[in-house]
């Protein structure tokens, strides 16, 4: 096990964990959460935030085990794009770092999707 091993495993742990308390947060406040995607436009706001929790858990695990990662991380890209253009583009300056932050973890993803997720994941297939 290598250096690189380690940080590949590092970054899908990283890359993983905004997922993973994002999906937290939705579900510890899914009342709040709800009334803002309501606020900001989201028909069917329940429906959504549930969609929104199952695909960050589920993505964030794939990324954290390295498990179909490939899959997890296109999975998560294309639900961070219309979650990026629905609530970061154009509110105003202030969103302007959160649209950046946004797009260096599509970068992130795109990465993963290209190259996976390493030797230290469960898609990984020893060589016999």
């Amino acid at each position: 096990m290598g250096t690189n091993d380690l940080m590949a495993l590092t970054g899908r742990v990283f890359l993983a964990m905004i997922f993973l308390a994002s999906a937290f947060g939705k579900i510890t406040n899914f009342d709040g959460t709800t009334r803002f995607m309501a606020a900001s436009g989201i028909g069917w706001a329940d429906f959504f935030c549930v969609a929104a929790i199952a695909a960050e858990i589920l993505g964030g695990v794939s990324l954290v085990l390295g498990f179909y990662a490939k899959a997890g991380a296109v999975g998560l890209l294309l639900y961070m794009v219309p979650v990026t253009l629905v609530f970061h583009l154009g509110l105003g300056p202030d969103q302007r770092i959160q649209l950046l932050k946004n797009v260096a973890i599509m970068g992130g993803l795109l990465q993963v999707a290209a190259f996976g997720p390493g030797p230290i994941s469960l898609d990984h297939k020893p060589i016999t």
